[in-house]
């Protein structure tokens, strides 16, 4: 309960607070990538339960010759590159973080085809509410390989109390500020997640 109305009350004060900011963002976007300024997508919440996870747009739409998307690297713009540095693209997240569909600290939400590529130990992320931020975000962020991501992420579940979500905020202020760990070598973010020792398959 304590997490819950901590979550609600500082959403809302940033959101308040950082009105300006997301104006300005929105219409950079608007102008010098089109619409739509947000990007939706699916992703699992607590208990693997689906909702749709907002972003601010950082790709563009382009395509190769056969019709399919570019990959993410070669559609991320500078603008958007920008954005990720400074974690901008993450702020409409705390209109789900109000909605209950998110809290401000938790495992990071990940795409809905891989849940059955998770081992019984790393779906264990899913016991708590995804975040905005997370310990594995605050120790190598998209930096790390996906098995010590997940080791992190259920770290988490197991330590988690209201005193280490304060530190994870203020560990994510500096990281933030530093711009480290945003993305992997020739990837916009990390490389797809193929499953590992003892992850179930469909």
């Amino acid at each position: 309960m304590l997490k819950r109305i901590f979550d609600l009350l500082v959403a809302a004060i940033l959101l308040l607070l950082l009105f300006p900011v997301l104006l300005a963002v929105a219409l950079s976007i608007r102008l010098m990538m089109g619409s739509p300024v947000l990007f939706r997508q699916r992703r699992p919440g607590r208990g693997g339960v689906p909702f749709t996870l907002l972003k601010f747009r950082t790709m563009t739409r382009e395509a190769g010759p056969d019709g399919a998307e570019l990959p993410d690297a070669q559609r991320l713009t500078g603008l958007g590159r920008l954005l990720r540095r400074l974690s901008l693209d993450e702020l409409p997240q705390l209109v789900n973080v109000l909605r209950g569909d998110m809290s401000l600290v938790g495992p990071r939400p990940l795409l809905m085809e891989y849940l059955p590529l998770y081992s019984p130990e790393q779906a264990r992320r899913h016991e708590v509410p995804p975040g905005i931020t997370g310990w594995a975000q605050v120790n190598g962020r998209n930096a790390v390989d996906w098995e010590d991501r997940f080791r992190l992420d259920v770290w988490y579940v197991d330590h988690r109390s209201f005193l280490l979500d304060l530190r994870i905020l203020g560990l994510t202020a500096a990281k933030v500020f530093s711009g480290s760990g945003v993305s992997r070598a020739d990837h916009a973010t990390m490389p797809k997640f193929t499953g590992g020792p003892g992850a179930a398959r469909e």
